[in-house]
């Protein structure tokens, strides 16, 4: 019989996020996929450095220490060859990370495996296959470089914003195309109207079954909500993690203030915005992923984009 994965919680991620391989990535982008395999090769007995998604990864697969069924699997996607792989995976051991399934796809676009892998996530430095898992439907994004430390605590914390990431964006699409008082009065008058879920919504859904199997108050996962939103628009946030049986551990509604000293303070293992302002400051405190979705990354004028987020309560 085949084997099925049996993880309540499945990431896929490309090799250059879980590790340092920019060095590497510069010499395919100056001379080509020939001499890149050739570095590899030389170099394939020297272990990789971690990179921006390692301390996550790692977190995530101690959860599995001591348990016969896993909680978690993660799968390598990747556009190397299975030639030049061999250095990923050789630091895999090296660093001791529980991985052992993989796709090597030499140059072909990855993520269509996320869904023979039944992946609850995909990371990758590559925004064209974020952009194309998430157009099929996947949670995805686009880790960025980021300032990364390793949290001292086993704990494991991953912020999300709301809208175009937890949510649809159909809220924001009001704010961008009618301002904001008339986002305030929709959102007030949309209270009891549940917003449609985002392209994460069901990555949050695989974070809650895990933390389902621990006591509330020993979870060793701790999600957080970062949001621009502020009163009035927060009563339709909760309201929605309610109709949706969600529990969100900390929601911060900042009505506009910049998220990175509360994802400092929060101590994100993991920030997943829409927004590339967002996502350009959070990155100097915490590990960042860009989703590419919804109408912030539609938007022509990124001038425009700017000015409205300074605006005040941009969601």
């Amino acid at each position: 019989m085949p084997v099925t994965l049996e993880a309540d919680l499945v990431v896929a991620l490309s090799s250059r996020t879980l590790f340092d391989l920019e060095h590497s990535h510069a010499v395919f982008e100056r001379d080509g996929v020939e001499a890149y395999s050739l570095y590899q090769i030389e170099r394939e007995a020297e272990p990789l450095n971690p990179g921006v998604a390692f301390p996550l990864v790692r977190k995530l697969l101690r959860l599995n220490e001591g348990r016969e069924r896993p909680l978690v699997e993660v799968i390598l996607l990747s556009r190397n060859s299975a030639d030049t792989g061999l250095r990923i995976f050789n630091s895999v051991e090296y660093h001791g990370l529980a991985i052992t399934r993989a796709a090597f796809t030499n140059g072909a676009p990855p993520w269509r495996y996320v869904e023979p892998f039944g992946a609850d996530l995909f990371l990758s430095a590559d925004a064209r296959d974020v952009a194309a898992a998430l157009q099929a439907g996947y949670a995805a994004a686009a880790l960025v470089p980021s300032a990364v430390a390793e949290s001292p605590s086993d704990e494991i914390r991953i912020a999300f914003d709301g809208d175009a990431v937890l949510f649809s964006d159909e809220a924001e699409r009001v704010f961008r195309e009618r301002g904001l008082d008339a986002f305030q009065a929709a959102e007030r008058s949309a209270a009891h109207e549940p917003l449609s879920g985002g392209p994460f919504k069901n990555f949050l859904d695989a974070l809650q079954r895990i933390q389902a199997a621990f006591p509330i108050d020993d979870s060793p996962i701790r999600t957080g909500l970062v949001t621009a939103r502020g009163a009035p628009a927060h009563e339709r946030v909760i309201r929605t993690l309610r109709e949706w049986g969600i529990r969100i551990d900390e929601a911060l509604f900042l009505g506009g203030m910049d998220k990175t000293p509360f994802l400092r303070a929060f101590g994100a293992d993991m920030f997943f915005d829409d927004q590339r302002g967002h996502v350009e400051r959070a990155a100097s405190a915490v590990a960042t992923g860009h989703v590419p979705h919804g109408v912030a990354n539609e938007a022509a004028d990124e001038g425009n984009s700017e000015r409205l987020e300074g605006a005040g309560q941009n969601p």
